[in-house]
């Protein structure tokens, strides 16, 4: 950017993946809320972060033979990486005082300019044994303690960042609903405890001009509800009175989407298509689409970072300029994904002692082990499968995913996975790498051929995969729906699953899948190789260069941030961040 603006913006995610060797991520939300904290540190956007420490982590995916999962903690110390915050603060709750400290993470951009991370924790001797573990588990727990989790992460967020001097002027970014109770600590700030039972339309309005809030998800099923009794108990009547009057109650129950919708000045979808989905939901409400990005110097590989600093060497500092990719000669991108593939290819054979073929077209998948994700449905038919390598050429695939641990449905996905790769051992070599991480993924996202994505329709959001694939020169193969509505360009970046079939009907999805493996992908790949390629490099310029983590911070900046009379006005820093950035960046 080349103006800095006016203003402190507070992003709140319940995950957020800042560093790969700190399981506080479980995968698509979380790795987002790192690369938009990375790309505002590229761009020098005076933001903060404030998560969960989840001292427990996610949790360590194991796969038995048969694809059965199961899982243990994955523990980490804080205290041994992460630099200690003064002072502790305190939730005063219903009955009850809660402690709350916070460890600091910075995440330091292309220029050296350095953003900090809260971690917040409640593993203190203060609190009693429950409240000691609200900040150990991401996503476990019961009801009631996924309500504690997220009263710390919104309420005592708030509080942690006005301990650290950001009083002022500060816009508040909720990613998803799990925050939304920061709304109700602002309006507190703003009436006093005591004057909750008689919040005023502007009381709210002045809460609203301070919050932006994202939403990632396309079904009211999925949003976060609470029993008014259970947010009575933990908060007090008064405060659930107040949210009442914020229109985050319904239907007998706390719904956090609600409150955060209803309480920000700017809401916005993920996707074009996410957008008009959620708008739909929400038909008395204004509801934008800002397309999520990618942060481009983390999910490139090093194979490809070598030929952009060769070719393109202003792309860290803009990737806006991959978009001159288009000039990079075939046959260096050609190598370069080879080499790339290489390297997924040993480190599977380290790994699983599974040997692929460097010569073999090579399909991966890596999501969330979800049902509506649909990681089988490649594997609807082998016997047409089997007909479309016979006829196509040879293939193999690349899996990767973990399911909620309270996910039977998904587990279940994965053991069919496990199911088709046993039937198919003998002409379709299938491989299920465990535990899949942010190292992982950067394998897998530059070392195979095509990136396959096939959602049950609307469900997806937005997705980031294929982006950070895109990035590597993989092109994908996925249903359009998210963010692949605005990225497929047919036959030029990848191509559409279904594109002139009924999206409602699974079997022609199915059957569009394997028509367009055996008919266009393969006989390209095989037989046309330079046409391959050249689809390869059209990925990589047209979406690559797009789709970036930078785009998408700089349109959150023009749009939502920083825009009209709702302009916050502050310095250019965070208060709390030394003016000569001389913080350690652990």
């Amino acid at each position: 950017m080349t103006q800095q603006p006016a203003g402190k913006i507070a992003y709140f995610s319940m995950e957020i993946a800042v560093d790969e060797r700190f399981p506080t991520y479980s995968g698509g939300l979380g790795v987002l809320a790192g690369d938009v904290l990375r790309a505002a540190a590229d761009l020098e956007l005076p933001m903060m972060g404030v998560t969960l420490v989840h001292r427990q982590g996610y949790f360590h995916q194991l796969l038995d033979p048969g694809g059965q999962q199961s899982q243990r903690p994955e523990p980490w110390q804080p205290e041994a990486v992460l630099e200690r915050v003064e002072p502790v603060v305190n939730l005063t709750l219903n009955n009850r005082r809660l402690h709350v400290r916070a460890w600091r993470h910075w995440v330091v951009g292309v220029t050296g300019y350095k953003i900090p991370v809260y971690l917040l924790d409640t593993d203190l001797p203060e609190n009693g044994g429950w409240e000691r573990t609200f900040t150990h588990s991401l996503y476990g727990g019961d009801e009631r303690y996924r309500l504690f989790q997220e009263i710390v992460l919104g309420m005592g967020g708030v509080k942690i960042l006005r301990s650290q001097g950001a009083r002022k002027n500060v816009l508040f970014h909720m990613n998803e609903g799990h925050s939304a109770l920061l709304t109700l600590a602002l309006l507190e700030e703003h009436v006093g405890r005591r004057n909750l039972a008689n919040v005023a339309p502007e009381d709210i309005e002045a809460v609203r001009q301070q919050c932006v809030f994202t939403t990632h998800t396309p079904v009211p099923a999925a949003f976060d509800q609470f029993p008014l009794e259970m947010a009575a108990e933990a908060l007090g009547p008064e405060r659930v009175s107040a949210l009442g009057a914020m229109q985050g109650t319904s239907a007998g129950k706390l719904n956090m989407t609600y409150l955060g919708l209803r309480c920000s000045r700017y809401v916005n979808g993920v996707a074009m298509r996410h957008g008009e989905v959620s708008q739909k939901m929400f038909p008395n409400d204004v509801v934008h689409s800002i397309t999520n990005g990618v942060h481009a110097a983390t999910w490139t590989s090093p194979q490809f970072q070598d030929l952009y600093d060769r070719h393109i060497p202003e792309w860290r500092h803009d990737n806006q300029y991959i978009h001159n990719a288009i000039g990079i000669p075939l046959a260096e991108i050609r190598q370069a994904h080879q080499l790339a593939k290489r390297a997924m290819i040993k480190t599977i054979a380290d790994e699983t002692g599974v040997q692929l073929s460097e010569t073999v077209f090579t399909l991966g998948f890596a999501r969330r082990a979800a049902t509506y994700k649909r990681a089988d449905l490649i594997f609807g038919d082998l016997n047409r499968l089997r007909e479309v390598r016979r006829r196509g050429g040879p293939i193999q695939i690349v899996y990767g995913g973990k399911a909620h641990p309270s996910d039977e449905e998904g587990k279940a996905v994965i053991r069919r996975v496990f199911e088709a790769a046993k039937a198919l051992r003998d002409t379709i070599p299938v491989v299920y790498v465990e535990n899949y991480d942010m190292r992982w993924a950067r394998l897998l996202l530059s070392g195979t051929d095509l990136w396959v994505n096939n959602p049950r329709q609307p469900y997806e959001a937005s997705g980031t995969s294929g982006m950070k694939a895109a990035m590597n020169g993989v092109p994908s193969l996925s249903v359009l729906d998210g963010w692949w509505v605005e990225g497929c360009y047919e036959g030029v970046t990848g191509w559409a699953i279904g594109l002139e079939k009924n999206p409602d009907d699974p079997s022609t999805e199915m059957i569009s899948l394997y028509e367009k493996l055996e008919k266009q992908i393969l006989p390209a790949y095989y037989d046309r190789r330079q046409l391959y390629v050249a689809v390869m490099r059209s990925a990589m310029a047209l979406n690559g260069s797009f789709f970036s983590a930078q785009r998408m911070v700089e349109q959150y900046a023009r749009n939502a941030y920083f825009r009209s009379s709702a302009t916050p006005a502050a310095d250019e820093q965070p208060e709390d961040v030394p003016a000569a950035q001389e913080a350690s960046s652990d």
